[in-house]
């Protein structure tokens, strides 16, 4: 449960620094979905929200 709500926060951060990240190639990544409808464009950066998350535990569990 406790991945869930992590994958869930992380999800939204990436969702709200997506500008900012994009530049970094985050959210381009293979498994990233990205979709217009209308004249608003939307991101479900799948494959980068499960790597971050990875690279976060890893360091968590490092320290």
């Amino acid at each position: 449960m406790r991945f869930i709500v992590t994958l869930f926060i992380a999800l939204v951060v990436l969702t709200a620094l997506q500008p900012w990240l994009h530049k970094l190639g985050i959210g381009r990544l293979p498994g990233d979905w990205r979709f217009r409808i209308g004249q608003r464009e939307y991101l479900l950066p799948f494959t980068s929200t499960l790597l971050l998350t990875l690279l976060v535990f890893l360091i968590g569990k490092l320290l």
